[in-house]
């Protein structure tokens, strides 16, 4: 389980990359630059499928599967596109991120589940840190209930991404590389949905093109067979408190890169983040262990 879990962690570590690599692409729109990452990370997913004997049987899956897959990747970017075309963007991505929150509280219904008030705090500190540093980025929240409809789409992009996420243990005998399929129909769907809503705007030289390749290869690409690794075989709970991990790593790159400043909120905001990792992963342990030497 440690070692998957650490396999898990990757993928936070890979979509903390995932707004720098959007802000170098350019301007292309949401529905194409889906189609076109996920074109990628499915290929490359599928080539290193063929190389293994009978890694492409492993397409061959039930319509539950698949629907569990898909409904998953393609579901939770159109909530979140929709999400931000109906409500701002500040306060759609806070909502969108309670799927964390939610990853830890679903995996109580897991076999085994053993959710401990300690993770529900790690989460919730999490929560915190990341409400601060989307909140900084935009200059506050202003919730209004004339965007309800954008709130209800995010919170169904955290629903859909953490219902995806918790329900893969369920799928433990479903194998990795029957992802790339996932993503290929992703692609699909995304390239539809690119046709029926936006005008195309493609990458703009070299350095937006690299962009691109950079998102289906990293964050749109390996990221989600490393969580799908950690979602079957590791902690899921730590994974979903270490998640609030993303936003805080996702901003330091971008105030590397030239993209934002650093904030007084920032480093308030990784405290938050920080603590609430360590209260879920260490939170109670002593307790444990001085009960056991009690018995």
């Amino acid at each position: 389980m440690t070692r998957a879990t650490l396999v898990g962690s990757l993928a936070i570590l890979l979509w903390s990359s995932l707004a720098t690599l959007t802000a170098a692409s350019g301007a292309v729109p949401p529905f194409l630059m889906t189609a076109l990452t996920f074109a990628i990370g499915g290929a490359v997913g599928l080539a290193v499928a063929a190389r293994r004997p009978g890694g492409l049987a492993a397409l061959r899956q039930p319509w539950p599967v698949w629907l569990h897959g898909v409904g998953g990747l393609f579901g939770y970017h159109a909530c979140y596109f929709g999400a931000l075309r109906l409500a701002p963007p500040a306060e759609a991505s806070l909502i969108a991120y309670l799927w964390p929150l939610l990853i830890v509280l679903l995996s109580a219904f897991l076999p085994g589940g053993g959710l401990r008030l300690r993770h529900v705090l790690g989460a919730l500190l999490g929560l915190g840190g990341a409400a601060l540093i989307i909140g900084g980025r935009s200059g506050g929240f202003g919730f209004d209930a004339a965007y309800a409809p954008g709130y209800a789409a995010a919170f169904a992009c955290a629903l859909l991404w953490s219902g995806y996420s918790v329900a893969s243990r369920l799928f433990q005998t479903t194998p990795t590389e029957a992802v790339a399929g996932f993503c290929l129909a992703t692609a699909l769907l995304a390239a539809l949905c690119h046709i029926a809503f936006e005008a195309t705007v493609w990458p703009q030289g070299a350095l937006a093109w690299a962009a691109v390749a950079g998102l289906g290869l990293g964050p749109v690409g390996l990221a989600f067979y490393v969580w799908d690794v950690g979602m079957k075989r590791g902690d899921v709970r730590l994974l979903g408190v270490l998640s609030y991990a993303a936003p805080l790593l996702s901003t330091l790159l971008l105030i590397a890169a030239g993209y934002a400043q650093g904030t007084p909120a920032l480093a308030v905001a990784c405290g938050l983040i920080v603590a609430g990792a360590l209260v879920a992963t260490f939170g109670g342990r002593d307790r444990r262990k001085s009960s056991s030497a009690a018995v």
